[in-house]
């Protein structure tokens, strides 16, 4: 055997891991007697060459990211702002997400409060976070901020020697048309979908081609928010009415531009949104407009009315609608027993709207199996891996292979980085490659496909499926004309 072919073979060995089951029996070329079902024995180093060209075509093939909470580029480099942006140095890389592991790892309050100071000297931060670092750095979130610091700032983990490494490297890629850089240059990620968690229900974004906005009905109906949501359209709200025409004002003005529409209520009740008519939630409605006390079951009833209100406006403009499932952000809040009715309601959903294309975020973890049996069973049903591969990647992974053998691939949307700061995407669709690639190769291994089949599988997954639901080509020809950046 060729001395260097043999050691690029031990080198994918190392990097990718062994593999299972012969993997030439199923690949293009295999032979008669794995036609016939007989196995042979295991092929190592024909399962490392599988594992590369998966590994490869993967890491080569242009990702669309599907959910983010990316603040505007402009409003970043402006410096810190309460809540969003705590600080700006190197801390704000674990501000979003990665701060619930800190917490939950013992950190104290007022320890994470000085962390994310913009007043606290960025080197002299590594102190308060040390004692806890080597409990979360192997988190999905933590892995995240890792792969995202060795790649930007060429340092391979957090210590007391390398920070000032990091905050050099924090300021030197901190610049205008750094956005861009790190998503499309870095990431190969074509554009973003923003969720935006600034106030209004649509970010009219300078960058509307890389962040594609959602338009968030949750205002709509929560509540609802007469402040934020009527004010702009100068429409008086003295009946249910008026409210419906407030909503349509909404989408009459945005929807041209929205990639989708979107709903986080799941963090304040079960998404059991049944059909109430108009009569039933009037009264209700005319008792919140005076600010009169309502129980918890008429704030449903009203809550439920005009859901599908805005869900059928959005579903006769052919908008998807995504709803958040499963895992709540945070730390000492999340209330499992209701999480556990999510797939359940998702499927009444999908029931009572066949016309609607509903998108089921984060896989409901940890109750995945429960969603994928909704994508099986609901044409109208699709999941999105949005937040998954950082919450438990190698859950997400799991899922992902479940969902290639039992769901329609066409149903399946496989990342969105879900962050406030723009650096930790760079990890986290690291992290969705691997899982995407694993999952692939595995899948070849265990023999449940062929290496054909999986390398046709990664433009669907990563791309083409996003592409289709969201209508991205005419949405991108639509944004280069609006009015806002012309």
């Amino acid at each position: 055997m060729n001395s260097k072919k043999s050691i690029s073979r031990r080198a994918a060995l190392k990097n990718l891991g062994t593999a299972g089951i012969a993997v030439a029996a199923f690949a293009p070329g295999g032979d008669t007697a794995a036609a016939t079902g007989s196995r042979r024995p295991p092929s190592v180093s024909r399962s490392a060459e599988v594992r590369k060209t998966i590994f490869d075509r993967v890491h080569q093939t242009p990702l669309i990211d599907t959910h983010e909470h990316l603040i505007e580029e402009k409003q970043r480099l402006q410096g810190p702002k309460p809540s969003l942006v705590p600080c700006d140095d190197w801390a704000l890389l674990l501000s979003h997400y990665l701060d619930s592991d800190l917490l939950t790892a013992g950190m104290p309050g007022a320890s994470l409060e000085r962390f994310l100071s913009p007043n606290v000297d960025p080197v002299s931060k590594w102190d308060l976070i040390a004692p806890y670092w080597a409990a979360v750095k192997h988190t999905g979130y933590g892995q995240a901020v890792r792969l995202s610091i060795q790649e930007l700032y060429g340092i391979e983990d957090l210590s007391a020697g390398g920070i000032e490494k990091v905050q050099t490297g924090y300021e030197r890629i901190r610049r205008a048309g750094f956005y861009r850089h790190l998503l499309n240059d870095i990431a190969k990620i074509e554009s973003c979908q923003v969720n935006c968690l600034t106030g209004e229900p649509f970010k009219e974004s300078e960058m509307p081609e890389l962040l594609m906005q959602d338009l968030s009905i949750v205002g709509m109906f929560a509540g609802p928010n007469f402040k934020q949501l009527a004010r702009p359209t100068g429409i008086q709200v003295r009946t249910l009415e008026d409210w419906h025409r407030v909503i349509r004002w909404w989408f009459d003005r945005y929807s041209k531009y929205a990639v989708a529409v979107k709903s986080q209520h799941a963090y304040s009740r079960d998404i059991d949104y049944a059909r109430v008519p108009a009569e039933q939630a009037d009264p209700v409605f005319k008792k919140v407009l005076q600010k009169d006390p309502i129980t918890a079951e008429e704030r449903k009833r009203l809550e439920d009315h005009l859901f599908w209100q805005a869900v059928g406006e959005a579903t006769s403009r052919n908008l998807p609608v995504k709803l958040h499932t499963g895992y709540y952000a945070g730390q000492n809040s999340m209330p499992l027993s209701r999480l556990q009715l999510n797939a359940g309601s998702a499927a009444e959903l999908c029931r009572l709207s066949p016309e609607t294309k509903f998108v089921f975020m984060h896989i409901c973890y940890p109750f995945y199996e429960e969603l994928l049996a909704v994508a099986k069973q609901w044409t109208n049903a699709h999941v999105d891996m949005c937040w998954s591969w950082i919450i438990n990647p190698v859950a997400a992974k799991d899922y992902l292979k479940k969902h290639i053998v039992t769901a329609p691939i066409n149903k399946l949307l496989p990342f969105g980085g879900d962050y406030i700061p723009v650096e930790p995407v760079i990890g986290h669709a690291a992290l969705a490659r691997r899982g995407i690639a694993l999952a692939l190769s595995e899948l070849v291994e265990e023999g449940w496909l062929n290496l054909e089949d999986a390398l046709n599988l990664a433009d669907p997954i990563l791309h083409d499926n996003a592409r289709r639901l969201f209508q991205l080509a005419s949405k991108t020809e639509t944004l280069k004309q609006a009015q806002w950046v012309r």
